[in-house]
């Protein structure tokens, strides 16, 4: 169970610790996107490598950014956000990423799959945040309409190789 120091106003102590259950699962779910989209980054090779080299980082960037805006919100919720790699592996319910060094279209395709299973959760965590607080919903809708753009580049790039 959660150990909250408090929450914010109008929002019970329950409902807290349901938001930021749901909470630390997404904090893990942008913290391993954003080392898996380096990983990627520092190990495609190939066709379309600098292409894909580079579309990568603005993306890594914006899920850090994504990951502290929800670490913020766990605490504003008055429970304490963890961001170790042990309780992350510990605590995720999805496989490394198993990819080293390999093709632009290969990464893109591993990439893809991540994507789906990031976007798949935040929206589970969205339909929850809609029954219990707004603004929690807002900062999670706002972060899945950018994955779903950046997963959409991701697709652009191979749907052209198929092409």
């Amino acid at each position: 169970m959660t150990d909250l120091s408090y929450t914010v106003p109008g929002l019970g102590t329950d409902d807290s610790r349901r938001l930021v259950e749901a909470l630390q699962d997404r904090l893990h779910a942008l913290n391993d996107l954003h080392l898996t989209l380096k990983h990627a980054h520092w190990n495609v090779v190939g066709p379309q490598f600098i292409a894909v080299h580079e579309m990568l980082d603005p993306q890594v960037e914006l899920v850090r950014g994504y990951a502290d805006e929800v670490a913020e919100r766990i605490a504003q919720l008055g429970a304490s956000p963890v961001g170790t790699p042990g309780r992350l592996v510990a605590e995720r319910g999805w496989s490394d990423y198993e990819l080293g060094r390999a093709g632009t279209q290969e990464h893109l395709a591993a990439i893809d799959q991540v994507y789906d299973g990031v976007i798949a959760s935040h929206r589970k965590a969205i339909t929850l945040a809609g029954e219990l607080d707004p603004i929690t919903e807002d900062i999670l809708i706002g972060q899945s309409a950018e994955l779903e753009k950046f997963q959409w580049f991701v697709r652009a790039h191979l749907e052209r190789s198929q092409s």
